[in-house]
């Protein structure tokens, strides 16, 4: 995926196909018996997500630890069972969508992804937001810089995840219209 110049708006990712489909794609490819329902897919520009919810546990257990650990348990047990069928799954879509495939899975209250992809982000700060950023290394809530900006954005995401949803959903109007425009190339 290499990056061009796209005129006035300047320089973005290359095309990639859409993966508008990916959730049909993937409850049409994955196995029955995999989970309990159709998995949540998730998409960016990089990489699609595929986590699906694992048949509850019946056992009783002593207290919350010990089933978060049994928890921890069948999803380790799910991951290495389903290992080369993953594998074999993710290179098609990745051949088709043009992204990689991480894969998660989520039983009661725990949820496990495996081997997602961390895309490295340039951005230019100036003194004060660098000033938050080395404050935050300082007082030991992130380890570098790098850590402290992605725990911010980790931070806004889940204190603004209405407004981003709301934010989303508009953008995907726009390209509808733009889809429906006259073509000026």
């Amino acid at each position: 995926m290499g990056r061009g110049w796209k005129g006035s708006s300047g320089w973005q990712q290359a095309e990639v196909p859409s993966a508008s489909d990916a959730a049909a794609w993937f409850g049409g490819r994955l196995p029955d018996g995999w989970f309990t329902g159709a998995p949540r897919i998730t998409v960016d520009r990089e990489e699609i997500i595929v986590v699906g919810e694992l048949p509850a546990l019946t056992e009783e257990y002593a207290d919350d630890a010990a089933r978060a650990a049994a928890e921890e348990g069948r999803i380790s047990r799910h991951r290495e069972e389903t290992r080369d069928e993953r594998i074999e799954i993710a290179r098609q879509a990745e051949h088709r969508y043009q992204r990689k495939v991480a894969w998660g899975a989520k039983l009661g209250g725990t949820t496990a992804l495996f081997t997602t992809h961390s895309a490295p982000v340039m951005t230019r700060l100036r003194q004060p937001e660098r000033l938050v950023l080395d404050t935050l290394v300082d007082a030991g809530v992130a380890r570098s810089r790098s850590d402290a900006l992605a725990w911010a954005v980790r931070l806004v995401g889940e204190h603004a995840d209405s407004w981003l949803g709301e934010l989303r959903e508009a953008m995907s109007k726009v390209d509808d219209l733009r889809s429906k425009g006259p073509d000026l190339a």
